[in-house]
């Protein structure tokens, strides 16, 4: 035998030893019971990153550097601490939260329900930088800590939001816009340089409703005047001393004072950490035996075809979803839980007849997240019933296209093109020309129809005439609040919510427990290691910038989106 197939030989079998290894100490990890004591304090960082759900694949949750953390897995920590008698209450370390309100308002939901158990939460915060959503959730915990150097940054929500069409037209680049209606200004940062009095005035609608439901429960928490609380915020920022002399928290405490306070009389508390408390199979959730309830996940920009990880909603990933839960005899209702900007209407439209088929053999309710508007309440329009947060950002009933024009930009930089084509608008996407006013009647045509297909949709599935969901569509945002009050939902809440009314529709009793089914499923090592992967080491786009050039990219093969505005500002 020749000395490089002994070489060879010898590489293999020590690469199958490195992966046997690897595999047998990740097998350990995930297998050996988790010891929890009694008198014991859950400790659940929030800072960073807050994604719906975590990504499924192996090499993902494991070589993807900077994990976020996930919706999911702390509403499933807290159901399980609630009722597991060795827990006796949590830590929430707060730092500042990658997310919107509506997720913000799921966590402050899940503390409140929380202390229902008697148990008690204790927020603590070590240094803060424009913090407002992140107070909103402290003040649900029964105490408010701070470090004793330690400031509090409440003043306030709202921000900047860029247009862009000055810098657009300084480059050449010209956007042609069909929509429908005025309230539809997902393109209005490509095409304006400023505010429209329709974009202004629904803007002032959806952040005056935050402001105020944010005022209301932050000044009823802290036992304060309305008024009084809204002085406080237009001081804005707070030092340790001056946060505990306005009484906006309970205590100034190093981290051995926290200790202390845990201990409360006790000889000794003890702590157990987010991640390890997840792996504990021992704490009683409610959600690991019963009947099965299907929790579908849809989240990101919707297109056609299949889901990107983490990233955006492929029409026949959600669709195979829906089928497999709808054919699953053993499952006997589906959430499908929506935290989406929308995107594609062919694709949202694949997802809501799936849903509608599904609906025919069992319970469907959907749960809204951050946002579920335009294509994102396409999908949703049909459930049973639709349940969301009063900061949801959801409705944008509308359609619009969009086309990036570069002629302009193209002759500053020389570039010139010749025209070949066999039919009278082969190149009607082309980015070397306008559109011809011929080519704009028959977009506008389009996206007439397509929005008359959208509001009759909507009016079947909540059972509104045709006129009343144009008045409130016509592309215009809403806060879940809102749409409650406009019938575009039907009731306020999370998951738990959500997974309430799931049981109550399939006849199960509010207080079993049921088995929640997952997708998308976890992947095994051994599948991710041997199917072809897409592993990204940035997965997840977090800036406002990063989420708009993803979504973009996304969508960019698709024509007539129900897509909603980006909205920059949101605090």
């Amino acid at each position: 035998m020749k000395r490089g197939t002994y070489v060879l030989i010898i590489f293999l079998i020590f690469f199958v030893l490195i992966i046997a290894a690897f595999a047998s100490l990740f097998f350990f990890d995930m297998t050996r019971p988790v010891s929890v004591k009694p008198n014991t304090y859950l400790e659940i960082p929030l800072s960073g990153s807050l994604e719906e759900r975590p990504v499924s694949g192996f090499m993902l949750r494991y070589f993807s550097p900077g994990e976020s953390l996930s919706l999911y897995d702390i509403w499933m920590n807290f159901n399980k601490a609630k009722a597991d008698s060795r827990i006796k209450g949590i830590v929430l370390r707060l730092g500042s939260l990658g997310c919107d309100w509506a997720k913000i308002n799921e966590i402050r939901n899940l503390v409140l329900d929380f202390k229902q158990s008697g148990k008690k939460v204790y927020a603590y915060i070590q240094e803060t930088l424009d913090f407002d959503k992140e107070y909103y959730l402290a003040t649900a915990c029964d105490r408010v800590i701070l470090h004793p150097l330690g400031s509090l940054f409440i003043n306030g929500i709202g921000g900047q939001i860029p247009f862009l069409k000055g810098a657009l037209d300084k480059l050449g680049v010209e956007v042609e816009v069909e929509r429908v209606e005025e309230f539809k200004t997902a393109y209005n940062m490509f095409t304006e340089k400023g505010f429209t009095d329709s974009h202004r005035e629904m803007m002032e609608s959806l952040y005056n409703s935050l402001f105020e439901r944010y005022i209301h429960a932050i000044a009823k928490a802290r036992g304060k005047d309305e008024d009084d609380m809204r002085n406080i915020i237009n001081q804005g920022l707070f030092h340790a001393g001056k946060a505990k002399e306005l009484s906006l928290i309970d205590d100034l405490l190093y981290e051995d004072e926290l200790e202390e306070l845990l201990k409360d009389g006790t000889k000794e508390a003890h702590r157990i950490g987010h991640t390890q408390y997840l792996k504990d199979r021992a704490g009683p959730s409610g959600l690991d035996k019963g009947k099965k309830i299907a929790l579908i996940y849809g989240v990101g920009p919707i297109h056609t075809g299949e889901s990107i990880e983490g990233q955006s909603m492929g029409s026949s990933t959600i669709a195979r979803w829906f089928k497999n839960a709808r054919r699953n005899k053993s499952i006997a209702a589906v959430v499908f839980r929506v935290d989406s900007p929308g995107g594609s209407a062919v694709g949202s439209d694949i997802i809501g007849r799936e849903l509608v088929l599904t609906k025919k053999q069992k319970p469907v309710i959907v749960s809204m997240s951050d946002m579920a508007g335009s294509g994102g309440y396409w999908v949703a329009m049909d459930a049973h019933k639709i349940v969301a947060h009063p900061q949801t950002l959801t409705g944008s009933i509308g359609v619009i296209f969009g086309k990036f024009n570069f002629a302009k930009l193209y002759d500053k930089l020389g570039i010139s093109a010749e025209k070949l084509t066999y039919g009278q608008h082969a190149d009607i996407f082309s980015s070397f020309r306008r559109l011809t006013s011929e080519e704009r009647r028959l977009m506008k045509e389009q996206v007439l129809w397509s929005y008359d297909q959208f509001v009759s949709k909507v009016a079947a599935g909540r059972k509104m005439s045709k006129e009343e969901v144009d008045r409130v569509g016509r592309g215009r945002v809403w806060t879940g609040s809102q749409a409650k009050e406009l019938g575009l939902i039907d009731e306020l809440g999370g998951l738990n919510e959500a997974l309430k009314l799931a049981k109550s529709k399939a006849g199960i009793p509010e207080d079993a427990s049921v088995r929640i089914v997952v997708w998308p499923k976890k992947t095994s090592f051994w599948k991710a290691f041997f199917q072809k992967t897409q592993v990204k080491m940035k997965l997840i786009p977090h800036s406002a910038a990063e989420k708009l050039a993803r979504t973009l990219q996304i969508l960019n093969k698709e024509s007539i989106l129900a897509l909603m505005p980006l909205l920059f500002a949101t605090d």
